[in-house]
Formats: structure tokens, sequence, C-alpha cells
């Protein structure tokens, strides 16, 4: 299987070629319009020079089965075009595109084209959260925190708050049927943001402040007089009287604590089996994220 590797920055060298060059069978491509570090990595990798690419239609030319796209978001439009219009299944990283109608466009093309499209959701794959949708929900509370950061609400939301709203979503035990957003912008940049959405018998609340002192991440879900705590994706907790926990071993790799290893290999796996994978429940991740963007950014002075 010839697959491309679009992009090369941290992401692409510390969680997904890690799993890529580990399975057999692969034949990668790299692919980034920076010479410098596309032999640095090529080296390190052993790469002989036909699997090293700086240009998009040569590495087109090579006939690839499947592609991941780790490039900044502002260029996945024009790749992930160019490769669903080549036939190639594309994994590419959360967001689909910063406009939601670039990301509908690319939705419905990859549809016309019967062509897989996945995002990377790799929350969904991670262990700990995946044990949190096999446990009563009627309240979920995920938090995403971060030092010093506020930014312009709309790369903050579509690039780092999208975790936060595709985990409530994977995790609400059924139909959302209202929607609330708070948050505090200043001078333009948003410091922290709250979803809440609710349905039948449960709600889920979503919490990211980017002045909050320290880099956090905590996933709980409770019910039945029971709560399934996660820590950073590395330590789960169960509450049912005395706490019981349960840490990732000390030899798991990241990748595969945080999903991504998982995520990788669901997508290779539906390539090879011929099934094609469609972007539609992502793009709904999407749809709601700009639902937020709008409520923060139009809200009144």
């Amino acid at each position: 299987m010839k697959v491309g590797c679009i992009g090369l920055g941290d992401i692409a060298q510390k969680a997904y070629l890690p799993v890529l060059t580990t399975r057999p069978g692969l034949e990668l491509h790299l692919h980034t319009r920076t010479p410098a570090t596309l032999t640095r990595v090529a080296d390190s990798l052993n790469l002989p020079a036909g699997q090293r690419h700086t240009d998009l239609s040569e590495l087109l030319a090579q006939d690839l089965d499947a592609a991941f796209v780790h490039a900044p978001t502002h260029a996945h439009p024009e790749i992930v075009t160019r490769l669903l219009e080549a036939g190639v299944a594309t994994y590419v990283d959360k967001p689909i595109a910063y406009e939601l109608a670039d990301s509908e466009r690319l939705v419905k093309l990859a549809e016309e084209r019967n062509t897989s499209l996945a995002v990377g959701f790799n929350r969904r794959y991670a262990p700990g959260y995946a044990q949190c949708a096999d446990h009563p929900r009627e309240l979920i509370l995920m938090q995403k925190n971060r030092i010093g950061l506020p930014e312009q609400p709309r790369t903050m939301i579509l690039d780092d708050f999208i975790h936060v709203v595709d985990t409530l979503r994977f995790l609400a035990p059924g139909p959302v049927d209202d929607v609330t957003v708070r948050a505090r912008v200043e001078d333009g940049l948003l410091h922290h943001v709250v979803l809440q959405l609710a349905g039948e018998g449960f709600t889920a609340l979503g919490v990211m402040n980017r002045l909050s002192g320290s880099n956090e991440e905590i996933l709980e879900v409770s019910g039945q007089d029971t709560k399934r705590q996660v820590v950073n994706l590395a330590e789960v907790i169960d509450h049912k009287g005395q706490p019981t926990i349960r840490r990732r071993g000390d030899w798991v790799p990241v990748a595969r604590q945080r999903g991504i290893e998982q995520a990788v290999l669901a997508f290779l796996d539906a390539v090879r089996a011929g099934k094609v994978l469609s972007a539609r429940d992502a793009l709904a991740t999407h749809e709601l994220c700009e639902r937020v963007v709008r409520a923060v950014t139009d809200r009144p002075a």
C-alpha cells in the first residue's frame, strides 16, 4: 500500500510517523514544501529519494492508495480537494477547514467521488474516553485548559475547542435539543468559552479556559450514582464510594494513549478492505463549532 504524509510538522513527526513507519506492507511517501525539513525527516527514516516530494503533483503521480494531511489548516481545502479529485482516500487533521462552506464542499466532493474522507478526531479512539462511552452519562463534563493563550475566536474554536465539541457529541447518550454558549472575549481575543448541550435525561458541558494557569484536560461522566473521570487522557478514576485509579502503563506509547494509533489503523484497515468512510458525522461537529463561533462573535457588546 502506498501512503502519503503531507506536512511534516510536530504532529506528524511525534504522533503519526511513529505509527506509519512500523506498519508492514506500507510504502511511505513524504511531502513538504520545505526541502530542509524533508531531508531531515526522510533521512531519519532512511527513505529513498523516490519517496521524498516537495511538489504535490509529483506526490500524486505515485498512484497513492491513501494520504494523511498534516499541513496547516489554511492549506487543507486545496490539498484535500486535489487528493479527493485524484481518488485518494484521505485522512485530514481537524478541522477540515476554518470555514464551514469549505468543509461542506469537501465532504460533498468525497461523496461524489465515492472516496473516503476521515477527520482526525483521535479522542474517540483514546482508551480512557472510549471507556466513558460504556458508563452511565446523565452528566458529561469536559475541560481542556491552557496557560496564557487567548486567541482569535474562530482559530481557537476550530483548532482546539473542536476536540471538546466532538467529544461531547460522541458521548451524548441521545439527541441534543438545546444548545447554550457562553464566552468571554476581550480586545478581540477569546479568553474562555463554555458550551452546554442538553437532551432528554442528560446534560453535557464543555469548557475551555485559555487563561487557566494550568495545561490540563479532564473528562467526567456520571450517572446512576457513579462517576468515571479521565485526567490528561492517561489516568482513569472510577468513583463509587472509594475511588479506583487506573494509570497508563509505563511503556504505552503516547500515540496509543491519545487514540492516534487506533485512528490510523482503523483508517488503513478501511482502505485495505475497500470500505468508503464518510465524514458526515465529522461535519456535524464542524457545524456545531460554527454555531459556537457565531454565538461568540455576534454577541452584544
